[in-house]
């Protein structure tokens, strides 16, 4: 599967090796050059220097031929431009993008974007640890006696 990723941080550092390790054909787009670092010595994917709203480096990144877009810049507008440019534009099969606001998250979700909201995933992940740790209060409930 042919796959561009928009934003060499963390996550898509990450995402982009693993991807590439399970035989994917990955190309990374950042527009740091330090952002690169992130990738593995053993990624042997495209690292494209620019930005993801620029046609000219998402068609050097192989979009055209792309079967999947991601977007993982730390900027959600950018990752809804592009996103869009990707769906719209460029007719790519799967587009997914992370926002962080979790009220544009569901706007754009309702137009037709697939996303991920970390922020909304975060807030219900730390809920459900709280209440699922609940602290026992006898030591019979603790596994005493």
């Amino acid at each position: 599967m042919r796959i561009v990723i928009l934003g060499c941080g963390r996550v898509g550092a990450r995402l982009a090796n693993r991807l590439h390790a399970q035989g994917h054909q990955v190309a990374i787009i950042d527009k740091s050059p330090d952002a690169f670092s992130r990738l593995s010595p053993e990624f042997g994917g495209e690292a494209i220097l620019g930005t993801g709203i620029d046609g000219e480096v998402l068609e050097q990144a192989g979009i055209e031929q792309a079967d999947v877009f991601i977007t993982v810049t730390e900027d959600d507008n950018i990752n809804i431009m592009a996103s869009q440019m990707a769906q719209l534009i460029y007719r790519v099969k799967k587009v997914i993008t992370r926002i962080y606001d979790p009220a544009r998250e569901k706007v754009f979700r309702e137009l037709g974007l697939t996303t991920v909201c970390p922020t909304e995933m975060t807030a219900k992940l730390l809920r459900d640890k709280l209440v699922g740790a609940a602290p026992a209060t006898t030591p019979a409930a603790r596994g005493g006696r």
